[in-house]
């Protein structure tokens, strides 16, 4: 049977659209991979190795006594809880940020956006001077929230204010390019069907945003986890109050005793992963669940 043009043209334009053809392995794959793990072994390998080997010079029972000390508890306890507690804050802040810039267009918008990223630009110590100046109770949120019974500074609430000044970018980063690609076919069938606007944004909205707001959350946390510049200042360094690990480790690198703080840092280091891959396998479990298999 012979075919017309026409309707050749017409199955043509008619046909589905081809499947994108899969990455090719390039000879230049190789060169690619060796460069990959020859700038991850030097910026991180061989770091983090050396430190491993810094604290191997400390014998077992010195080991157990300096990570069994009750300051050290104390400090790894205030670390993680001022952390996690700085952490959910930036969760509750980002969620209407990144909703805001990645859904409407109003007055001063990209100033909002720039000043998003202005705590990654701006030095650590410097935010935390600005932050204990401010919160101290001779300044002036400070002297206001003493007049109410709140001390800020120098107190575990002025570090978890601290760490979620720093921590804030990391999770509207995270959620708002999500914001910006949700499934709108599924908030206009949700909103056909006769649900409300509270029951869209709880049963259609916040499932899509779970994942990146985990993923955000565990950025947020690891950065905090570390964290020194920003709560030098306004922390204090109480012992058994306001001294986080990061201060207790550079107190030992100042006493002389480096070993010690190695040994700290890589504790604080296994902590740190242990509790990430907590919050990977939620991740995890929440795409699986939330995430439609065909935008993966």
């Amino acid at each position: 049977m012979n075919v017309t043009p026409d309707a050749s043209l017409a199955s043509t334009a008619f046909a589905p659209p081809a499947p994108p053809a899969r990455m090719k392995h390039l000879p230049t794959g190789t060169l690619a991979a060796a460069f990959a793990w020859t700038v991850i072994a030097v910026f991180v390998v061989v770091p983090l190795a050396a430190l491993a080997f810094r604290a191997s010079e400390a014998s077992a029972a010195s080991v157990r006594s300096l990570l069994t000390a009750p300051r050290v508890l104390a400090a790894f306890r205030i670390t993680f809880l001022t952390s996690i507690g700085a952490a959910f804050v930036d969760l509750l802040l980002a969620f209407p940020i990144a909703w805001s810039l990645g859904r409407y267009d109003f007055p001063g918008r990209r100033l909002v956006d720039a000043l998003v990223d202005m705590p990654l630009a701006l030095p650590t110590s410097v935010a935390g001077l600005t932050l204990a100046a401010l919160s101290s109770e001779t300044g002036p949120l400070g002297r206001f929230l003493a007049s109410s019974g709140i001390r800020v500074a120098y107190t575990p609430l002025g570090i978890s204010l601290a760490l979620a000044f720093v921590g804030l970018p990391f999770v509207v980063r995270a959620i708002e390019p999500v914001v910006r690609v949700l499934d709108e076919s599924a908030l206009e069938a949700a909103r056909s069907l006769g649900a409300s606007e509270a029951t869209v944004a709880w049963r259609v909205v916040l499932p899509q945003l779970v994942p990146a707001a985990i993923t955000g959350f565990a950025v947020a946390l690891a950065r905090s986890l570390g964290e020194y510049g920003s709560v030098v200042f306004i922390a204090g360094n109480l012992p058994f109050k306001t001294e986080v690990v990061s201060l207790f480790i550079v107190a030992r690198l100042e006493d002389h005793e480096p070993v010690a703080a190695a040994v700290l840092a890589i504790a604080l280091l296994t902590a740190s992963c242990v509790l990430l891959a907590a919050v990977a396998g939620l991740e995890r479990r929440a795409t699986a669940r939330f995430v439609p298999a065909e935008r993966l």
